[in-house]
């Protein structure tokens, strides 16, 4: 069993990220659909599908690399935890962080049931704060 199941997909995207993985393989949530959502929005992986099994399904996540297979470039260079279960991070909506000066993300949960899980830009453009989840850049 795992305690914090978003660190345990972002570990498994990180590891896959640094052998040039085509596939990775985690457990299905709604919270980590929606998390996959933006990633794939935002360019940092080609897709992502939900398999049905006998328990909780599957999502099956498509890495994404730029160039060809000798000269492979990573799309992710970098994917951080930053709210877990010992240490809850909050932000208002003024004091939501840049990542790596704008050419990063930060991933946030918030209390809006339309948009429960937005990037930075959007939370800024919403005027909510809430939960940050990760940042990737």
């Amino acid at each position: 069993m795992y305690s914090d199941t978003i660190a345990d997909m972002l570990t498994r995207i990180r590891n896959a990220n640094l052998i040039y993985k085509e596939v990775v393989d985690v457990p299905a949530s709604n919270l980590k659909r929606n998390v996959l959502e933006i990633l794939k929005k935002e360019g940092f992986i080609k897709d992502f599908k939900y398999i049905e099994d006998s328990k909780q399904g599957i999502l099956r996540i498509y890495m994404k690399y730029q160039g060809k297979k000798r000269n492979r470039v990573r799309t992710i260079n970098s994917i951080v935890r930053v709210s877990h279960a010992g240490r809850r991070v909050y932000v208002s909506k003024n004091k939501i962080p840049a990542v790596n000066s704008g050419l990063g993300i930060a991933i946030l949960t918030t209390s809006n049931p339309e948009k429960p899980v937005v990037t930075d830009k959007e939370a800024r453009s919403l005027g909510i704060g809430g939960e940050l989840i990760a940042y990737v850049w």
